[in-house]
């Protein structure tokens, strides 16, 4: 024991599930992985992490027969295996929950769990029962109907997570589980994730949230740049401690405590209304008379569990939809009817939820995503197209290169350089460009969704410190996230949303993560209050006057 950590070798007795022996894994101009060993216990919920570009994704896609060591054995249940692809891993037992998930947005939820499973249950009514049973199981909330690409991230999580279960995995590998999930929803997911251990079912659980992996874990596994550093046993450890091992330093903290909000206004929704059609055909709101003002040097907080109007709010907000009703004004200038290239050449800048699928072109080279979304701005812009005023502005390469490599080194992004795709980056570094990129064009107004999912505790303090420096100058931020410490400790003001309605407000100072959560899950409005606050609206349905 050294300071409360337990440092060993794997176990290596009987009942292992999985066991990972010098496992190296190179790739150009990197080592992701050197000399890695890690044995997973049968029947326990073992926790790997470490920081950004550690090495853990790509352990895992090794595991799952996405990548193929260049050394090193796995044995499942005590057999060498040698996995060429996934459907080799699922055969062996094995299932994995991305970070980035793996659905077709076109299919159905019922349609991408047979998918490539056929031979399991059919396609039709066994297999829709088949599903509801594993729903039901684990309170999945499925809807088999349902197109994937009219699901919240939370809820293609848990198509995921079926999918899985629905191949028979026994060994089953989380990547990031919990980001999208309030505290209820984690409490009922480590709930049936102690089931799955009751049963005999492995659990391979990354995260960055150190409190959740202590609650969580029997068993913690370090991973530091590509090779293993620890064995932690979680009775003997703290989230410090493991901090400290992960990337050298303490667990950082969102918390903000001066106050940069002023008087004047600078981005103001009125009455925002849209709807939306779902699969069967019936429109209903998604967004229904939002109204919110965020004022310079302000952090405005939307709580919400996924599914509840967030994403329309911000490509409203995006000029990625147009309402049906209500007003947009950033800056004293109206917006209602700009498109999204005027709202970024105004001084909107965009962290969107999903980084693969709206910020990044994953096999195009760092420079290039540079680029995007500032294509008409320095210094990715040059001069005019023959020189006439108002034609097209010329791309100017050489200052997206530049800028590129500017970023790399300010936001500390693990790469050989600008030259290599952004899929070659892990998720944590992919984020820090992302943020990089947004706040280098100094924005007035910075739309925020999740901004530190899947970072390490390094880079999410890195994150922090430049929203916070940048709402000292005035920035104001409309910041979503499903990390209710980031909301309560970045905000300055907070506001709920369920079911398209701003329900709930909440003084940051004060309330708690539990107290959010109630009111993102419909059984508390109003002004949230401690139970023993006598205030009227503390709890309990808000009247429509109220609301």
């Amino acid at each position: 024991m050294r300071g409360g950590v337990v440092i060993s070798s794997p176990d290596t007795t009987d009942g292992v599930a999985v066991e990972l022996r010098g496992i190296t894994k190179r790739f150009p101009g990197v080592v992701a992985n050197r000399d890695i060993d890690i044995a997973v216990r049968r029947g326990t919920v073992h926790a790997l992490v470490g920081e950004n570009g550690a090495g853990k994704s790509t352990l895992m896609k090794i595991l799952y027969g996405m990548q193929k060591p260049d050394e090193g054995t796995i044995s499942i249940n005590g057999e060498r295996a040698t996995l060429h692809s996934p459907a080799d891993a699922i055969a062996r037992g094995i299932g994995m929950v991305h970070q980035h998930f793996m659905l077709a947005d076109n299919l159905t939820v019922l349609e991408n769990t047979v998918l490539g499973a056929e031979g399991l249950h059919g396609i039709g009514g066994r297999a829709r029962q088949r599903i509801m049973e594993l729903s039901d199981a684990y309170q999945l909330g499925i809807r088999p109907d349902e197109l994937v690409e009219d699901l919240g991230v939370a809820d293609r999580q848990r198509v995921e997570i079926l999918k899985a279960l629905y191949r028979g995995a026994r060994t089953l590998i989380l990547d990031e589980p919990t980001a999208v999930l309030v505290p209820q929803e984690v409490d009922a997911l480590f709930a049936n994730l102690r089931e799955l251990k009751a049963e005999g079912l492995t659990v391979v659980f990354i995260s960055h949230k150190l409190g959740e992996v202590l609650s969580v874990a029997d068993a913690i596994t370090v991973i530091r740049r590509g090779t293993t550093v620890a064995s932690v046993s979680p009775g003997e450890t703290t989230p410090k401690q493991l901090a400290e091992l992960m990337v050298g330093s303490e667990l950082p903290t969102p918390e903000t405590r001066e106050s940069t909000v002023t008087d004047a206004p600078m981005l103001t929704a009125e009455g925002l209304r849209l709807s939306a059609t779902d699969s069967d055909g019936v429109v209903r709101a998604v967004l229904d008379g939002v109204s919110f003002t965020i004022h310079k040097g302000e952090v405005l907080g939307i709580a919400g569990v996924e599914g509840n109007g967030q994403a329309e709010l911000v490509e409203a907000v995006m000029g990625m939809r147009t309402p049906k009703d209500g007003t947009l004004t950033l800056d004293g200038a109206d917006i209602t009817r700009l498109a999204t290239r005027g709202r970024r050449e105004g001084g909107i800048g965009y962290i969107p939820e999903d980084r693969h699928r709206h910020a990044l072109l994953l096999e195009a080279p760092l420079w290039e995503n540079r680029i995007l979304g500032h294509a008409t701005e320095p210094p990715n812009a040059g001069g005019r197209l023959f020189g006439i005023p108002g034609l097209p502005r010329l791309l100017a390469l050489r200052g997206a290169r530049t800028d590129s490599a500017r970023i790399v080194d300010a936001y500390d992004v693990r790469t050989p350089g600008i030259e290599v795709t952004a899929a070659s980056l892990s998720g944590g570094n992919q984020q820090k460009f992302i943020v990089g990129r947004e706040m280098s064009h100094r924005p007035k107004l910075l739309i925020a969704a999740h901004p530190t999912r899947g970072v390490d505790v390094g880079a999410q303090a890195q994150i922090w410190d430049q929203i916070r420096a940048a709402r000292r100058e005035g920035l104001a931020v409309l910041l979503i996230s499903a990390d209710l410490d980031e909301l309560i400790g970045l905000s300055d003001t907070l506001r709920v949303m369920y079911r398209g309605r701003l329900v709930a407000d909440a003084d940051p100072a004060t309330v708690t993560p539990q107290e959010l959560g109630s009111a993102m899950t419909g059984t508390a409005s109003g002004h949230l209050e401690h139970p023993d606050t006598p205030q009227d609206a503390a709890w309990g349905p808000a009247s429509e006057e109220e609301r």
